[in-house]
């Protein structure tokens, strides 16, 4: 590494965190022109656009939908294709922003070279550019709202939508400062992140609800207390729950809620901190 950069990196990594608050904030224009141009990119030569967005969790919640409700004849939670939705499409959110986010520094190490903006920028775009993707698909859920709107019920809990997308912004974020560094530094990560993210959608409330594991009234089983806290600690429970909260008013759940804003904002403050004590180390790797 020549020595501006040995430098550069030195002082970067003297910075404190309201710092690398204040330029990342001063770099928000860059990184909005960051992220517009990932989307452009990735429906640049696409025919169908951003069609290709909610076009995997429609499927994917088609043959759930077949398979619980023709096949199976799953009680509860009706419709149970609004169900599905309401957590397939921020569950695609969270493995898309997890995958590119993880790997942003590795991914675009020829940049992050070549220009002076705060490394964190890279992990934000990543994020923010899938966070825009599951934005462009609400409109397909409101559709499909309005289509089954005489079995839904809108409650005042509906206010939890928008606190779902901060929280999950959040532990997206922190994960992506987090594992970034690592993947660079451990080669091995990503196979592990892919399996783990795999693992984690049977083991989140997406294809059931936190119903079917807390209980209640209208609870088909009670998970044993045991399996109960584990949720409590997988923060996409609670992320989950409070987006269909206020339309499926028995997945509201105010203890998963509490933990995954907990969970998010910890892991938020691990990544910062995992990032700026990692960041000289890795971009001498690069």
């Amino acid at each position: 590494m020549p020595s501006s950069e040995r430098r550069a990196a030195r002082g970067e990594q003297r910075r404190g965190p309201l710092t690398r608050f204040r330029d990342i904030w001063q770099s928000r224009a860059t990184l909005w022109l960051l992220v517009k141009r990932d989307l452009k990119v990735r429906y640049a030569d696409s025919l169908l656009g951003y069609v290709w967005s909610v076009l995997d969790p429609l499927v994917m919640s088609a043959i759930y939908w077949f398979v619980f409700t023709v096949i199976f004849q799953r009680p509860g939670q009706a419709p149970y294709i609004v169900f599905l939705l309401l957590a397939l499409l921020p569950w695609l959110w969270f493995t898309s922003g997890l995958t590119e986010g993880s790997k942003s520094l590795r991914s675009q190490s020829r940049l992050i070279r070549s220009t002076a903006l705060p490394r964190e920028i890279w992990v934000l775009r990543s994020v923010l550019a899938k966070g825009i993707e599951f934005a462009f698909s609400i409109p397909v859920l409101i559709i499909f709202m309005v289509a089954y709107s005489s079995q839904l019920t809108i409650n005042f809990n509906v206010w939890l939508f928008p606190v779902g997308i901060i929280m999950q912004f959040t532990l997206l974020t922190g994960l992506g400062l987090l594992l970034s560094p690592l993947m660079v530094l451990l080669k091995d990560l990503e196979p592990i992140i892919r399996l783990g993210t795999r693992f984690l959608f049977y083991a989140s409330p997406v294809i059931y609800g936190l119903l079917d594991v807390f209980g209640g009234d209208g609870g088909r089983q009670l998970m044993p207390e045991a399996v109960q806290g584990i949720y409590l600690l997988n923060p996409m429970s609670g992320i989950l729950s409070a987006y269909r909260a206020g339309f499926f008013e028995p997945e509201l759940y105010w203890n998963a809620i509490g933990a995954a804003a907990v969970i998010s904002v910890l892991t938020f403050v691990l990544g910062w901190y995992v990032f700026a004590r990692f960041e000289k180390t890795v971009l001498k790797e690069m």
